[in-house]
């Protein structure tokens, strides 16, 4: 890749939100405990468009996860305001799903009632949330296992159950933190691998908070890089080439390569 190249792709944060599917604008985190005050985000602003995937990076403790709780609703900021369509999100709703690291499933219960579990909750009518679930668990590759006890699944397919959870909603915005960090190498991979292939059925806005480089380079439409606490964005990367990414690519070495750099300058290495 060249310095031209490189240049093109290395954008400054700006917010405009306009025309974007979500907004965060001068976003700031203030955690107190007793006399002790810690500040997570410090005036975070991003714009986010419809369907993009973005991809949060950045030093252990920056507020990563901070971030997707605010946008989920969870927790309030201190100062500043996300939004999506416009309207403030001030609560947990139906618009937003989660996936999480640790799956956060019901051992108790089947793959088919794990993914309605939701639909159950909202009153959605039994014959109705047992066809969007089973419609979401092909989707995910699952249609063999749609009976089966979640511990008698792989760490694969159990994070397959959570991606196949949060859509069956159709919410507009997917937040995933870490989904795929306590998978071994070649199953992180093949999941990668199976969210794109799922994304490209959907048309979800998904924020994708991850450790990896490589990942990001490789699922991301853009990549935010985060300061250290308090965290503000250093760079936001657009990534040039379309899906699916060769790994073995000398320009997708050489960008992975640039944005440990960055990170690198943050002290954090990559996991």
């Amino acid at each position: 890749m060249s310095e031209e190249e490189n240049e093109h792709t290395w954008k400054e944060s700006s917010v405009s939100c306009q025309n974007a599917h979500i907004c965060i604008n001068n976003l700031t985190k203030v955690f107190k405990r007793d006399n002790t005050e810690t500040v997570v985000l410090n005036n975070f602003s991003l714009d986010i468009k419809k369907g993009e995937l973005i991809t949060l990076v950045g030093p252990s403790g920056s507020g990563k996860t901070t971030i997707l709780r605010l946008i989920a609703g969870l927790i309030e900021p201190t100062s500043g305001e996300v939004s999506i369509n416009g309207k403030p999100c001030t609560a947990p709703g139906a618009d937003r799903g989660m996936v999480f690291q640790d799956f956060a499933l019901f051992p108790w219960r089947s793959v088919r009632k794990n993914v309605e579990f939701g639909l159950e909750v909202a009153g959605v009518p039994k014959e109705e949330r047992r066809e969007r679930a089973e419609k979401y668990i092909t989707l995910a590759g699952l249609e063999n296992f749609i009976d089966a006890r979640i511990h008698e699944l792989s760490g694969g397919m159990k994070q397959r159950v959570g991606i196949a959870r949060a859509l069956v909603g159709h919410p507009d915005v997917i937040l995933m933190d870490e989904p795929f960090g306590s998978l071994d190498a070649q199953t992180r991979n093949i999941m990668q691998v199976q969210l794109l292939k799922i994304l490209e059925k959907t048309d979800q806005t998904i924020i994708f908070v991850t450790h990896s480089v490589d990942e990001a380079v490789f699922l991301s439409d853009r990549i935010v890089v985060l300061t250290k606490r308090p965290a503000s964005i250093k760079e936001i990367i657009e990534i040039p080439w379309p899906r699916p990414r060769d790994r073995a690519d000398p320009e997708f070495s050489a960008l992975r390569k640039m944005i440990l750099s960055e990170l690198e300058k943050e002290n954090v290495m990559e996991n």
